[in-house]
C-alpha cells in the first residue's frame, strides 16, 4: 500500500522511506495504519456509505511531511496535503479502496470517493473519506461485514487501539437503529505468516495477502 500512497511524493521520501526502514526489510508488513470506521444511515435505516479515517504511523507521517513542506513552494503546507489526498484517493480507485463489504454473502458495490480530506493531527496524516455504495442497504435484521487491508500486507490496517483493546470509536454506527458491533482479530495459518515474515521490503506478495491478516469489522442491527 505503500506504493499507492508514497507514489506522488518524489524520489526523496521514497528513499528515506526505504533506507529508515531497512531494519525492517525481511518481514511484511512495514508499516501500518490506524482506521477509524463509521457507518453512515439515512432516515429510512439504510447504510448509504463508510465514513473512514487512515492515520498514518508516525515514521511514515514524519517523511511524507517533510517532503511535502519541502515542495509546498508558495502555496504553503495545506495545498500540499490537498494534492496528496487527491493523489491518494486517485490510486487507491483500481483497488476498491482496499474496502470489502458484505451484506449477508453479497458483496456490495461502491461508487467513487469524491468527499475526503488528508490532515495533518499530532504529526501524523490523517486521510478522511467517505465511500459511498452504489445501492443503499438496509440494517434493521441485517449482518454487515467488512475488512479494510492492503492487498500485498505492505502495510497493516488495524483498527484504531487504546491500551490494546478498540477504542470506542474505532467502530460506530449512525442513526437510530440499535447495532450491536466487534471487530474481530485474525487468525492466519502459519504458513502464511511464515511466508510474509519472508518477504524483503521490495519483494511483491502474492494477490490478496492481505485479506487474511485483516481485522473484520462486524454489525447486526435489530
Amino acid at each position: 500500500m505503500f506504493d499507492q500512497l508514497r507514489r506522488p511524493l518524489g524520489l526523496a521520501a521514497t528513499t528515506l522511506l526505504c533506507l529508515a526502514m531497512s531494519g525492517l526489510a525481511h518481514a511484511h508488513p512495514h508499516g501500518w495504519i490506524d482506521l477509524r470506521m463509521r457507518l453512515v444511515v439515512d432516515d429510512e435505516g439504510r447504510l448509504t456509505g463508510l465514513h473512514q479515517s487512515w492515520r498514518m504511523d508516525p515514521f511514515y507521517s514524519l517523511v511524507v511531511l517533510e517532503e511535502l513542506g519541502q515542495a509546498g513552494g508558495d502555496d504553503g503546507l495545506e495545498a500540499a496535503l490537498d494534492q496528496l489526498g487527491s493523489e491518494i484517493r486517485d490510486n487507491l480507485v483500481p483497488y476498491g479502496y482496499y474496502t470489502e463489504l458484505y451484506s449477508g454473502d453479497q458483496k456490495q458495490a461502491f461508487d467513487a470517493v469524491n468527499d475526503y480530506t488528508v490532515l495533518e493531527r499530532g504529526g501524523r496524516i490523517e486521510f478522511i473519506f467517505l465511500l459511498p455504495l452504489s445501492e443503499p442497504q438496509p440494517l434493521a435484521g441485517q449482518t454487515l461485514r467488512y475488512q479494510v487491508f492492503d492487498p500485498t500486507y505492505y502495510i497493516e490496517m488495524v483498527h484504531e487501539e487504546e491500551e490494546r483493546v478498540p477504542a470506542e470509536d474505532a467502530l460506530l454506527v449512525g442513526g437510530e437503529l440499535a447495532c450491536e458491533t466487534r471487530i474481530h482479530q485474525p487468525s492466519p495459518d502459519p504458513e502464511l505468516v511464515m511466508r510474509a515474515a519472508m518477504l524483503d521490503v521490495d519483494d511483491e506478495a502474492e494477490p490478496g495477502l492481505g485479506r487474511h491478516f485483516a481485522e473484520t469489522g462486524e454489525v447486526t442491527c435489530r
